[in-house]
């Protein structure tokens, strides 16, 4: 389904969707023939009412809390799907194909990313990957994405102030937003009963447990022979089920760790490089922008903001 022409999915007509008055929104074009947007939602004294129906298109909506909301609820298709607390820093995502309602009854602010379906394909097919077929997400649930969350956060002074807004700084975190969401939520990997060619769940959880427990590298021969295959099987079945080979699963993980290690400010950034298994600090910068969208040296004087 292509995009239609106005779309509800970011600015001031989806803040007139959510009641509020000023939606302010920017939108990259970083992708050829693909949009993103982000929209700055926030109201103080909200009316008691639903929000108003969004047009239903092909794209997701994902929303960044900044404040606590106390048994938000959530609809999909006119069916109520959850009542839960939504905590500040977590994120929600929802369909747009879905009818996504909610009673935001509380004093809100969050930040909503608009993802329509050409920027999925145009990710992908920036990275020779396979189209990404759907996003897997509990509906209203939270999610606690720290890359989310810090990324986010970011955008919050070019919204207060879009004049003095660097537009390739924002341009470049909102295209890692987009990685990141399609990368960590894309809806490939199979959810019912293994079948030839997939990774059993057992041979899965041991092999990632494996790679987690030796940041530094284990063996695919190693990890093939705790899953009792061979290695060449092992590898394919690995890429089939996780999306991405065991190297590739053992750099996230990496990255991951990395993450948390750059909040100790004890740790200088060669140090946080050799715990979390690189080569050195120059190895660690490459693959921490890469994969998370910013160098590590951001993502620590973000995690100050």
């Amino acid at each position: 389904m292509m995009k239609p022409v106005r779309t509800d999915g970011y600015g001031q007509r989806l803040g007139d969707r959510l009641r509020v008055e000023n939606a302010p929104a920017i939108v990259t074009r970083a992708l050829r023939n693909a949009d993103m947007a982000v929209t700055e939602i926030r109201c103080d004294n909200p009316p008691p009412a639903r929000s108003g129906s969004i047009q239903r298109e092909d794209a997701f909506l994902v929303a960044l809390s900044l404040r606590n909301i106390p048994r938000l609820k959530y609809w999909e298709d006119g069916r109520l799907a959850s009542v839960c607390d939504l905590r500040a820093g977590e994120s929600c995502l929802c369909d747009l194909k879905r009818d996504p309602t909610i009673l935001l009854e509380k004093p809100h602010h969050s930040l909503v990313f608009y993802l329509p379906r050409a920027t999925l394909d145009a990710i992908a097919d920036e990275a020779d990957a396979p189209r990404i077929r759907d996003l897997s997400y509990k509906p209203g649930v939270g999610v606690n994405d720290v890359t989310i969350a810090t990324l986010g956060r970011l955008l919050l002074p070019a919204l207060s102030h879009p004049d003095q807004a660097n537009p390739l700084f924002v341009d470049h975190v909102l295209l890692a937003v987009g990685v990141h969401i399609a990368r960590t939520y894309e809806g490939r990997r199979p959810v019912s009963q293994p079948v030839p060619g997939w990774l059993a769940p057992w041979q899965e959880q041991r092999a990632k447990e494996l790679i987690a427990a030796n940041l530094g590298g284990v063996p695919v021969r190693d990890l093939a022979r705790e899953c009792q295959l061979s290695r060449a099987h092992f590898s394919r079945a690995f890429r089939r089920s996780v999306g991405v080979t065991p190297y590739q699963w053992l750099m996230e993980r990496r990255a991951e760790v990395a993450r948390e290690k750059l909040r100790d400010e004890r740790l200088s950034l060669a140090d946080v490089a050799t715990e979390c298994g690189f080569a050195d600090q120059s190895h660690f910068t490459h693959h921490f922008t890469r994969l998370v969208g910013v160098t590590p040296r951001d993502w620590r004087r973000a995690l100050k903001e």
